[in-house]
């Protein structure tokens, strides 16, 4: 069976919007995510069971509210009180995850592709962002993460970098098209660069 990425039928590359006398460095970079593990861990609420020595792919789950734990491979979110999204290049892991949490204590799910996810990189990330998210972006640092709405739809953003922003919105699946047509209308007024 053959995958089609989420946004296969809407992301066009080029460049788009005000882009002109600007160089292409200094655009905001869209490009679609794909090939990832994907699994949201959720303890149960009358689990008992202790997770602060758990490791997956070397990290531990995080228990600050918005953090990210991470490596070069893998990152955990926390998502919520008891309830965490790993995200990985390393697709082996999965097996490996479901033996590390006992089912009767904790809920293992693959998500890999049942989520659209869209990159942005540059300088003006929070800016298309702030468009459409009642989120304060100035409050976002590295190594953060916050479950949101951006014009309406669901999102869990996850920001990867500062230097310049990298930021990734995760989204349902049949709400990737509608999520990458907003992003990229918010970011019309900058001009953007999408690839692939």
């Amino acid at each position: 069976m053959t995958s089609i990425s989420p946004l296969a039928n809407v992301l066009k590359k080029g460049l788009f919007g005000d882009h002109e006398n600007k160089k292409e460095d200094n655009l905001t970079k869209i490009k679609e995510i794909k090939n990832l593990l994907i699994v949201q861990i959720v303890q149960y609420k009358n689990s008992t069971s202790q997770t602060k020595d758990t490791n997956i792919d070397g990290l531990s789950l995080p228990y600050e509210i918005l953090k990210v734990n991470c490596n070069n491979d893998s990152r955990i979110l926390w998502c919520g009180p008891k309830n965490w999204l790993f995200v990985s290049k390393k697709k082996d892991l999965l097996k490996i995850i479901q033996k590390s949490f006992n089912e009767n204590d904790f809920a293992v799910t693959d998500l890999s592709h049942s989520r659209a996810i869209i990159e942005l990189e540059g300088e003006n990330s929070k800016e298309i962002l702030k468009k459409g998210c009642p989120f304060n972006f100035n409050e976002l640092k590295k190594d953060n993460c916050v479950n949101s709405v951006f014009n309406g739809v669901t999102i869990t953003i996850d920001m990867i970098d500062e230097t310049p922003n990298k930021i990734r919105l995760f989204t349902l699946r049949s709400f990737g098209e509608s999520l990458y047509d907003s992003v990229t209308d918010s970011c019309l007024e900058y001009g953007y660069k999408a690839i692939s």
